[in-house]
């Protein structure tokens, strides 16, 4: 799914040995987090070895779906570009494989979000090689 969200003048990150297949799966529309075959785990930051028992995580492709855990709405920011989307919400969504990951809540005024909201991935426009995942509503209920 692709999101209707600016990038332009965002910084964008820098992708390393451990987070450069992430940003390869999100340039493909994938949302992938590191998963150990060792301890059963899924992680999110990627790094070089399972947080739980020190293994050399894999990775595993998700559903891309979730629940909002906690957010923020940003009302006011003097920083380009985000001061020209304001009002915006800021998330930590749960994903349905266990890990927490923070993005843009896009696709839902401000009123409309609410903790426990059933999200789903949705990834902007690549640019320069990196696609940026979003959360977007779904209807879908919880698994």
């Amino acid at each position: 799914m692709t999101a209707d969200t600016p990038v332009e003048g965002r910084i964008l990150p820098a992708p390393n040995s451990s987070t450069q297949p992430f940003w390869d799966a999100a340039a493909r529309g994938e949302l992938i987090v590191q998963w150990c075959e060792q301890c059963q785990e899924a992680q999110f930051h990627p790094g070089p070895l399972c947080r739980t028992c020190g293994s050399e995580p894999g990775w595993k492709v998700t559903s891309g779906r979730g629940a909002i855990y906690t957010y923020t709405i940003v009302h006011q920011s003097r920083t380009p570009p985000f001061d020209k989307l304001v009002p915006y919400i800021v998330g930590m969504v749960d994903l349905d494989e266990g890990p927490r990951m923070m993005s843009n809540i896009i696709g839902c005024s401000v009123d409309e979000v609410h903790v426990g909201m059933r999200v789903e991935v949705a990834f902007a426009a690549e640019v320069d090689g990196i696609a940026l995942p979003f959360w977007q509503p779904t209807t879908e209920a919880t698994p």
